[in-house]
């Protein structure tokens, strides 16, 4: 498999990674087999988390004995330095190591410093020098974050979403962090799932030059998917069309389901309900018109217009109005899929 180097870390990579958050649905004598399959193919970098339940203990029992042949990325969502030495040690234990090679500040939302009154950084560094973390990073759906996170030279990679919905600002994050050395690791390839042609992601992604994708991974199926598009990468003509549909589909406003909205007052699932018309036609039909999904959409009726989930959206979306729009699509939706069905 391809190789590269993830910014200025030295760590060498395959080019494809891993995302172990989907491996948290399966059961540990699923996910152990499909993380070694994985290796077998040539996958050599892991991307996990504290928060994603148990994924870092089946990381661990899959690799614990064969440490030295993978690179391991993991995360925390720690507010501050006591709670993230904590996190850590509990991150090393499940993942039957003594050093992880990169370590994160989950879904951050503001750049974290040395000797900022939080003390998340120093602690972080004083890991480092202990050597219980190998490089610093940062994942976070701002780009305003993401943009300082990219020239600071405080990290030594950067987790972001990219795929080929992303916009030109997006963009802009790649390029600061290929000039300044900065290991870009892209989160949502498939952007949550509105991208359904895998081979077009892997063509796309595939162009842009310092990206590490980690692709979400659950299933053997979906292992051999993305290991046959590195033995045989798809045609660029066939994919230009399909990048092309859909863009043209997905243009203007849509969630992209970072749930940066939530909690929202009302109960509602806002980074879901807000891009049910995108799922309802692009993934499983099926899986949104069940009862418990009916009543989900109905509490979108309960939306007070409060404003909060607008202002906390990175990508600036009047969330209350696709709400609206996004419960009305459902209802005639669902009254075509019972008239049919």
């Amino acid at each position: 498999m391809k190789k590269m180097m993830l910014g200025k870390t030295g760590l060498l990579v395959s080019w494809s990674g891993f995302g172990a958050l989907p491996i948290q649905r399966v059961g540990m004598a699923e996910a152990v087999p499909l993380l070694r399959a994985a290796l077998d193919g040539g996958i050599d970098f892991y991307d996990t988390a504290r928060s994603y339940t148990d994924s870092e203990s089946k990381v661990g029992a899959a690799f614990g004995q064969i440490r030295d042949r993978v690179v391991i990325a993991t995360k925390s969502h720690s507010l501050n330095g006591e709670s993230l030495m904590k996190d850590l040690h509990t991150s090393l234990k499940e993942l039957r190591t003594d050093h992880v090679d990169v370590y994160q500040f989950h879904i951050a939302k503001k750049i974290h410093a040395p000797g900022d009154p939080d003390g998340l950084y120093d602690a972080a560094s004083r890991a480092k020098a202990d050597g219980k973390i190998g490089h610093i990073g940062l994942t976070t759906h701002l780009l305003s974050v993401a943009l300082e996170a990219a020239v600071c030279g405080l990290y030594e990679t950067l987790q972001f979403p990219l795929s080929y919905l992303s916009s030109e600002k997006d963009l802009d994050v790649v390029r600061l962090c290929r000039e300044n050395g900065v290991g870009f690791i892209a989160m949502k390839a498939l952007s949550g799932g509105l991208i359904t042609d895998a081979r077009a992601a892997f063509f796309w992604m595939r162009q842009q030059e310092g990206v590490v994708p980690i692709w979400g991974i659950q299933s053997m199926g979906e292992l051999e998917e993305f290991l046959a598009l590195e033995e045989n990468p798809p045609d660029g003509g066939e994919a230009a069309s399909q990048i092309e549909r859909d863009r043209r589909d997905l243009s203007g406003s849509f969630c992209r389901g970072c749930g940066y909205c939530l909690p929202c007052p009302a109960g509602i699932e806002i980074n879901w309900v807000a891009r049910m018309p995108q799922a309802l036609r692009r993934m499983k039909a099926m899986d949104f018109v069940t009862p418990e999904w009916r009543e989900k959409m109905e509490r979108s009726l309960e939306c007070i217009r409060c404003g909060d989930c607008a202002r906390r959206c990175p990508y600036e979306l009047d969330a209350p109005s696709l709400i609206e729009a996004s419960y009305a699509d459902y209802k005639l939706f669902t009254a075509e899929w019972d008239k049919n069905t």
